[in-house]
Parts: C-alpha cells; sequence; structure tokens
C-alpha cells in the first residue's frame, strides 16, 4: 500500500521526447503528436491522477486499493528529459477500497495504545522526490527516487510510460499524462501486520495528469 510511487509515473512524460497528444485509453502515442511539450513546470491534477495497490491476500488472489488527491510538481524539459525533477504527495488518508469496514481498519488506531495494523488515523503523507531520471526508450523512462512514508525513507525506482498530452478538452490546461509501475516492501514502511499471508510485496500503478503552470 505504498502511496508514494504514484506520482512517479507521471515523470514518464519525458521519457516521451516531444510527443504529446491527447490519446484514446490504451492507445499508444503517436509521432504525429509532436505537439510539443512545453518546457516548463507543471502540476498535478488532483482529481485525475491515481496510484493503485495490489497484495496478496493469503495467496488466494490479488486485493486492490487506491490513493488520490496526489498534489505536485514535475519540472522538464523535452530536450533533455534527463535533467526532469518530480516532488509529489500523496494523503494517505485518501485510501480508497470497496469494503468501508477494511478502510476502518487501516487507518484505526492501534487497539490499547498499541501500534496501528496498517496506517493508523494519523499516517500524514507519503512523499516522492526524484533523484535522477534514466531515458529507457522513445516514451518510456525508469524514475529513481526517494519514498517517504510512515516515518521511513527508501529508494524507489518507477517504469514509466508517456501516455499522452494536448490541451484539457473541459478546462483548455496544456496537460501531459503518464503510467508506472513499481514494487515495494511494506515492511520497509513499518507495515508488517499479517506477514506473510498477506503478502510484504505491494505491486504500484500509476495514472497521472500534469497541468503546465
Amino acid at each position: 500500500m505504498k502511496t508514494i510511487t504514484l506520482a512517479l509515473g507521471a515523470i514518464a512524460l519525458a521519457a516521451a521526447g516531444t510527443h504529446l497528444n491527447a490519446q484514446p485509453a490504451g492507445a499508444p502515442a503517436s509521432s504525429e503528436e509532436v505537439a510539443a511539450v512545453t518546457a516548463g513546470s507543471y502540476a498535478t491534477d488532483p482529481a485525475h491522477t491515481l496510484v493503485r495497490w495490489s497484495v496478496s491476500h493469503f495467496g488466494f488472489n490479488p486485493y486492490w486499493g487506491s490513493f488520490g488527491d496526489v498534489t505536485g510538481t514535475l519540472d522538464i524539459d523535452p530536450d533533455d528529459i534527463e535533467s526532469a525533477k518530480l516532488d509529489v504527495t500523496i494523503p494517505i488518508d485518501s485510501l480508497a477500497v470497496v469494503s468501508e469496514d477494511l478502510r476502518a481498519h487501516m487507518l484505526r488506531p492501534g487497539s490499547e495504545g498499541a501500534a496501528p495494523d496498517f496506517f493508523g488515523p494519523d499516517a500524514g503523507n507519503a512523499r516522492f522526490v526524484s533523484t535522477s531520471v534514466s531515458r529507457t526508450g522513445p516514451m518510456t523512462a525508469t524514475i529513481h527516487g526517494k519514498l517517504s512514508m510512515m516515518g521511513e525513507t527508501r529508494p524507489v525506482a518507477i517504469a514509466a510510460q508517456f501516455t499522452g498530452a494536448g490541451a484539457n478538452p473541459m478546462t483548455k490546461a496544456e496537460t501531459i499524462g503518464f503510467t508506472g509501475r513499481a514494487r515495494i516492501l511494506r515492511s520497509e514502511y513499518g507495515i508488517a501486520f499479517a506477514l506473510p499471508v498477506i503478502s510484504d510485496e505491494v505491486d504500484l500503478e500509476i495514472s497521472v495528469a500534469f497541468e503546465r503552470q
């Protein structure tokens, strides 16, 4: 349930070089969309930026949840993708799952003064700050950085992909989009409840939109 990695997916945009334009879901960005990304500072569109996490539930099936309301900035120059800088904050209390009972469990305090099973009610925010970006293809990059959560900071690498860019048809804001994938160990952030029957490995899928400032 490491929300942090969410932010990283956004930088995939950098990997796209100058190819930007709005795309149908699942469609790859094309060279015809060279609606050049403007160098400068971008901010997340919190309403359309998500981090989905997945853990193994007793080895039977994956269980999913997500975080939203992600805020942060991306500084990028399409002519120098590897100089991109990302700083993203994810509020842990934005946790969403299909079961309200499970949500309450994940955010409740520990019983009789003990540590919470998962996040607890005062978990605060998770924050990811990039340290380097390595271009891996025309539309892809690896974003390395530090994820801070629950009082711990660990290195995280995200495989990011540029998914599209252009003017938002509703707001007209210049927007760029990315997806990303990463894996973290929840025990490294002090969340060890029900190990190993609930997996230590947490798979993260990130979908992020940035608007030019």
